[in-house]
């Protein structure tokens, strides 16, 4: 793995964990569907299902992560919420729900995590 994989890979690592802090259930982490791509992580929230998208940053480096959906990205995720749900017995109750994990690592001290719900 390279650095930059390794890097996504440690925020995933970072995110899953607040994630399940918070309450919610991991039902999948680098779920693919064919080529419309990956989702990082699917949870349960309640009776929700979340599609979690984790954008890991170097502080100093590229933008900030929380601003990594894009409109075209936003299309992308809710087609592969899509996809989860025709693969997985169809919407559950409480529908389905895109959130953001921005992970921040500064040059020092502990990683910066913040959850935006229902960005998509």
């Amino acid at each position: 793995m390279n650095a930059t994989g390794a890097l996504g890979r440690y925020g995933e690592d970072l995110a899953a964990r607040l994630l399940t802090r918070s309450g919610m259930r991991l039902l999948a982490r680098n779920w693919r569907c064919g080529r419309a791509g990956e989702i990082d992580i699917v949870a349960r929230d309640g009776d929700t299902v979340v599609v979690c998208e984790v954008k890991t940053r170097r502080v100093g480096g590229y933008e900030h992560p929380m601003a990594a959906i894009t409109p075209v990205k936003a299309v992308r995720l809710r087609r592969l919420a899509e996809c989860w749900l025709e693969r997985h017995g169809g919407a559950p109750p409480g529908g389905v729900r895109i959130d953001l994990v921005g992970v921040l690592l500064p040059r020092r001290g502990a990683a910066i995590v913040e959850h935006a719900r229902g960005v998509a």
